[in-house]
């Protein structure tokens, strides 16, 4: 049986030829984005702008009845609770965004707590209301502060990484790759206005992960050339480097956005956003690995000889005392 491949041996595309276009796309792309988030904002979810949380035990079930309930409050019409598991598999909270104009009539937030605690135990008489707690707007906005900043510091600390295993070229460059790719997308989360929730920022966060392990072998690879090859132009070389990595590239996003694009399709709602989040990165972070990644360290002043071994004082007067040529 003959064997599929979806990117031919050998492949020799000039990546680098297009490198001004795709950067200037990439720029207006992300300046698209930043004003985004200035004039449209983000639908911040219930972690994040605060809200009602109920905790509830169901005593005579081994589990809390999650999707009936998510189904039951939602039909309420006060949005979509954020169930979650809470201790045990039969306790939950339940998560519900304030409603409208409950900021100058808190009535309203009373009314809605008592509509929902009052359906959970019709439905479900086994079920026992352990508390009502209401999660602080200002608590929240500390929240969003720390996953802003946990996003932030997880990029630099990559970019150091890249920077100590590498040349501060390549830190930089995926500092770049890496901002371009959470920009992207979350960017994409305030033109649509879904909901961006603390598991988005966990999304973001893996995203992160996935796209530094493209950039690195992208980047090893470069880093052999550079050694093996050392009197190939770097534009050359760069381009050998895609190449070399195109298969494995394509391949292993193609694999995951197969499952991804799947559980968009398929998959319950309560997942969309965090799927949602990881596609999109993936996809952009693919496009970065190929298209990106490699021109910037012609920008930076990666030359062929970034790793060729500096020739110390000492071993200079000792290659001319024995009469050696410059290497």
């Amino acid at each position: 049986m003959k064997l599929l491949k979806l990117v031919p041996d050998n492949t020799n595309i000039r990546f680098l030829r297009w490198q001004w276009p795709f950067f200037i796309v990439n720029v207006l792309a992300m300046l698209a984005a930043v004003v985004l988030l200035f004039t449209n904002g983000l639908n911040l979810g219930i972690d994040f702008v605060g809200g009602q949380m109920i905790r509830t035990t169901f005593t005579q079930s081994a589990e809390a009845p999650t999707a009936a309930l998510r189904e039951e409050i939602d039909a309420l019409g006060y949005g979509e609770p954020v169930i979650q598991a809470f201790g045990e598999p039969n306790e939950v909270s339940i998560r519900m965004r304030l409603p409208d104009g409950a900021d100058t009539r808190p009535e309203l937030s009373a009314e809605m707590t008592n509509k929902v605690t009052a359906l959970i135990r019709q439905n479900h008489p086994d079920a026992r209301i352990d508390g009502v707690d209401a999660v602080s707007g200002r608590v929240s906005g500390e929240l969003f502060q720390t996953g802003m900043q946990a996003l932030a510091l997880a990029a630099i600390a990559i970019s150091i990484y890249i920077w100590v295993r590498f040349e501060w070229q390549f830190g930089v460059g995926a500092l770049f790759a890496l901002v371009q790719d959470v920009l992207l997308t979350v960017g994409m989360f305030s033109l649509t206005q879904w909901e961006f929730d603390l598991n988005i920022v966990a999304a973001l966060l893996t995203l992160i992960g996935y796209s530094l392990n493209d950039k690195i072998v992208v980047y090893d690879r470069i880093r052999e050339n550079l050694k093996k090859y050392r009197r190939m132009p770097l534009p050359e070389l760069l381009d050998l480097s895609v190449n070399e990595t195109l298969s494995r590239t394509i391949v292993t996003s193609l694999s995951l956005l197969i499952t991804l694009v799947s559980l968009l399709l398929l998959g319950p709602d309560v997942i969309f956003g965090f799927t949602a989040a990881i596609t999109l990165g993936i996809f952009i972070g693919t496009y970065s690995s190929i298209f990106m990644s490699a021109p910037f360290l012609i920008w930076l002043g990666v030359t062929s000889d970034s790793f060729v071994p500096k020739e110390s004082a000492a071993d200079r007067q000792a290659r001319k005392a024995m009469g050696r040529p410059e290497a």
